[in-house]
């Protein structure tokens, strides 16, 4: 199920960091920080795949971490990108069913992976561990929510402008203004959910507008406040 990990150091593994664990006891948490296992994966490393059986879930410590679904046509549709922070993996683990995406890496990554016999531990004796997790389980959801009125009822030419905005806003802009992630014009297209053809005809229009400029994998964001408007995005 895991591929190209490697081990890493236990103090890389920073768990005490995410507010789901805040609500742990000193006991608690060194039962916890005891039974994690700490792991570096290259570029391309797959952490888990969508239809199998996991038995763990993921803290991040660093990297991205690609989060999607595969159609019919074996095409992907990218669900979210996690980074560093983030934890992914535990629906399946207290729903008791197959992983319904693949989490594979696209920038190298460090994480914390957790048995679900752990996740399962905490969840039966820590009230406010639970309460906390369903309250990340619930913004997750409100999150697929407003993705598929999006798919639903904005152009290509929308969403593409909206994505470019919420990566700049998920990942920040480096001394530059060039977005601190870089993605294909296939990962692009997979995540506004059009052809390739379409998103590199868009970004060029984006680009003779002004907006961003281009150079390979690298998009400049030069004026996010157009970007939003096409992307009808209200702040």
């Amino acid at each position: 199920m895991k591929q190209n990990n490697i081990p890493g150091k236990k103090e890389d593994c920073l768990i005490k960091n995410h507010p789901l664990f805040r609500h742990l006891t000193s006991t608690e948490f060194d039962r916890l920080y005891d039974e994690t296992v700490t792991e570096h994966h290259k570029r391309g490393s797959v952490l888990y795949h969508e239809g199998n059986r996991i038995n763990g879930f993921y803290y991040i410590s660093e990297g991205i971490i690609k989060i999607y679904k595969t159609g019919i046509d074996g095409k992907e549709q990218i669900i979210r990108f996690a980074q560093k922070g983030d934890i992914i993996g535990f629906r399946s683990i207290l729903s008791n069913e197959q992983a319904c995406t693949t989490a594979q890496v696209i920038d190298e990554s460090a994480t914390c992976y957790i048995p679900g016999e752990t996740l399962i531990n905490l969840v039966k004796n820590n009230g406010n561990f639970s309460i906390e997790l369903m309250q990340i389980t619930c913004r997750e959801l409100g999150q697929a929510n407003s993705y598929i009125t999006d798919i639903a009822q904005k152009s290509v030419r929308e969403r593409l402008a909206e994505i470019i905005v919420q990566l700049h806003n998920d990942f920040g802009l480096d001394e530059e203004n060039v977005l601190r992630i870089t993605l294909t014009r296939e990962e692009l297209a997979n995540i506004v959910g059009t052809a390739t053809e379409s998103v590199i005809r868009l970004l060029s229009e984006f680009k003779q507008d002004k907006m961003i400029e281009l150079n390979g994998r690298k998009i400049k964001v030069l004026n996010l406040p157009a970007l939003r408007k096409v992307g009808n995005i209200f702040v």
